[in-house]
């Protein structure tokens, strides 16, 4: 059985858990960009505990709620319903996307390409 994907919501929360480590509601409360009550952020918490993309431990009168999912873990995941969804199937499609629509560094364009250049030559016989 799949872990079910974080809703977009629930991906700011984990990126901020995975910045910082950890955190109570109140500090998650306090990075997010919306203001969101406090019921709101524990409920998206609690969620993403029962996804099984974090776990918390008692601390004090709160709970501290850790990330169990690195987030290359949980992106691939995410790039894989965006490629099918979006891009149908297409890896080229979100390539070309990601390469004109992003103002990329000429040393991150050289990166990707010496990625792709790794990819051919483990393809080849």
């Amino acid at each position: 059985m799949t872990t079910p994907q974080p809703t977009a919501r629930e991906l700011d929360v984990l990126s901020i858990l995975w910045r910082a480590g950890s955190g109570t509601v109140t500090e998650v409360r306090d990075q997010l960009a919306d203001s969101l009550s406090y019921t709101t952020v524990l409920w998206v918490l609690q969620t993403l505990e029962q996804k099984g993309y974090v776990t918390h431990t008692k601390e004090g009168r709160s709970y501290r709620y850790h990330p169990v999912l690195e987030p290359e873990e949980t992106g691939r995941g995410a790039l894989g319903r965006i490629l099918d969804k979006i891009f149908h199937g297409s890896a080229e499609f979100l390539l070309a996307q990601l390469v004109q629509d992003r103002k990329l560094s000429p040393a991150e364009l050289k990166r990707m390409r010496a990625l792709l250049d790794e990819q051919i030559e483990d393809k080849k016989p």
